[in-house]
Order: structure tokens, then C-alpha cells, then sequence
């Protein structure tokens, strides 16, 4: 099935990113990062977006030093709802388990696809390099969004499904087994490593776009793989609630850091593309004005 990750990912580059300017006069006077038109080099945004990456994942590991009462009781809500689904997560995974047994091939292995690091990182570094070589500064912070939440969400997952060491529902031993800091597969179930890196990759991307109905789509997709892990057995409802709202955190908290610095130009939400949809005689794609 690996032509299938390779054609969705071809899809939804050329679809999303079919980019043109609203005023061609534009099109040659497009701003960098540091207000100067067209006159930064590569090397210098690459130095730039690198330092962006590292003080965005600084910053979402640091978030919890800086909360106060309302971010503490929203922390205590998360905790006090994934304590109450632990008594239905039993019951869920056997009708989810059930149902997976009528869902097509094609919807699992592309849920299974889009929350796996190579295609993940695959496709946050394609949208990145789109930026860099058209120097269009909105798709390069896009890009910065996209790799630094992955990055800080992939790290705190690997570290979490270690220390944690949950046994997945295949495993067959309740969802209240655990053993703690093992290197097994089998106990690496919480959270959901792969709903972390694909709804991370959704709600970045759904962040870029005001049409409702856009934003629904791209979330619709983002919980293919969430719900295809439920329907394996390879995580409880719980590994995967935990790993939506940790994404929704982490997008928003490295999407905060990037505005807060005014470390790009169109960081604001009045930059952001306006997105009509473009059929031809050959093509059929989505074309973005800015």
C-alpha cells in the first residue's frame, strides 16, 4: 500500500497548494520575514525558521510554568473527563472493534498512513521546502507551524508511551494494565502516538483557512486515523482523546508563540488565504489569493 501514501500526499500538495498572487503586481514584491522585499537569502530564512522551530517547541514545553487559574482548571477538566472514560473505555473498543470489521481497507491504511512519522514529517517538510524555494512567507510559517508542532508532539508522545507503558487492547490484559518505562510495543499505548502527528497536521492546516466548510473537511480527515486506531484495537478511547487535545494545545501554543514574537509578517489572522475552488478542462484543484 505504500503507492497509496505516496498518491495522497501528491494530491493534497497539488490541491492546496496551486498558489497565485491577487494583484500580479505582487507577485515579485512578496515581504520576508524581516520586512525586506525579496532580498533575503536562503540561508538566512533556513537560520531563521530553525531558530522559530526551537523557541516554538521551548515554548510549549514551557506553557505550564506560565498558566494561571483558568489554564490550571481547564488542566483539571482534561484530567477529570479522561478519568471518567477509563469506565467506558472496555466497552467502546468492543463496538469499535466490531464495526472495523466492515470498514473498507482503503480508510484504514490511509488513517494508518497519515498518523506515521515518515509520512507525517514527509509531508510538513514538503509544504516547508515549498516555502523556502518560492520564498511566499505565508506557506514557510505554515511549514514552521506544521514541523515544530510535530516535533514537540512527537517527542512528548515517545517519552509518554514509555514512562507510561499501557497496554494496547490487542494485548487482551484491561485497559487499567500498565508497566511502566518498557520497551515493548505492546505497552505503548497511551497516548496515540499516531492521532497526536495526524491531528496535529490537521488543525495546523485547518488554522490557515476562515470557510467553515474547509475547516471541516481538513478536521474530517485529521480524525480518519484517530478513530481507524479504535478500530484496530491498537488504542483505547482514551489514548486517542488524550492525544487530540494535546495536539489542539500544542498547534495553538506554537501558533501563539509565532504571533507574540511578530516573528512573520503574516502571522495575523488578516493574512490569512482566501481559498476558492478551481475546476478546468485537465485539472480540477484549490486555488489560494492573498
Amino acid at each position: 500500500m505504500t503507492y497509496i501514501k505516496f498518491l495522497l500526499l501528491y494530491i493534497f500538495l497539488i490541491s492546496t497548494f496551486t498558489i497565485h498572487s491577487q494583484d500580479t503586481q505582487d507577485s515579485h514584491s512578496v515581504n520576508d520575514t524581516l520586512g525586506i522585499q525579496n532580498k533575503i537569502t536562503t540561508w538566512q530564512m533556513i537560520k531563521h525558521d530553525g531558530s522559530s522551530v526551537y523557541g516554538g517547541v521551548k515554548h510549549v514545553y514551557m506553557s505550564p510554568l506560565r498558566w494561571k487559574g483558568k489554564d490550571w482548571l481547564t488542566f483539571g477538566g482534561v484530567i477529570a473527563g479522561h478519568t471518567i472514560l477509563l469506565a467506558v473505555d472496555e466497552s467502546v473498543d468492543d463496538v469499535f472493534r466490531k464495526q472495523g470489521d466492515g470498514v473498507p481497507d482503503l480508510i484504514k491504511e490511509t488513517g494508518f498512513r497519515f498518523g506515521k512519522p515518515l509520512f507525517n514529517y514527509g509531508l510538513t517538510a514538503s509544504v516547508y521546502t515549498l516555502g523556502l524555494i518560492t520564498k511566499n512567507e505565508k506557506i514557510r510559517r505554515t511549514g514552521v507551524l506544521l514541523i515544530t508542532s510535530a516535533t514537540a508532539g512527537g517527542l512528548l508522545q515517545t517519552l509518554g508511551k514509555t514512562a507510561v507503558g499501557r497496554a494496547r487492547p490487542l494485548e487482551g490484559e484491561g485497559n487499567l494494565s500498565f508497566r511502566f518505562w518498557s520497551n515493548e510495543a505492546g505497552d505503548h499505548s497511551f497516548p496515540s502516538g499516531h492521532a497526536i502527528l495526524a491531528f496535529t497536521t490537521a488543525h495546523a492546516f485547518a488554522k490557515q483557512f476562515d470557510n467553515l466548510f474547509v475547516k471541516g473537511g481538513i478536521y474530517a480527515l485529521g480524525l480518519v486515523t484517530p478513530i481507524s486506531r479504535l478500530w484496530s484495537g491498537a488504542h483505547w478511547l482514551t489514548d486517542v482523546t488524550l492525544g487530540l487535545v494535546m495536539s489542539v494545545f500544542i498547534v495553538d501554543s506554537v501558533d501563539n508563540y509565532l504571533k507574540k514574537d511578530k516573528r512573520y509578517t503574516f502571522g495575523s489572522k488578516k493574512h490569512k488565504i482566501r481559498w476558492n475552488l478551481r475546476v478546468g478542462a485537465r485539472q480540477i484543484g484549490v486555488v489560494g489569493r492573498f
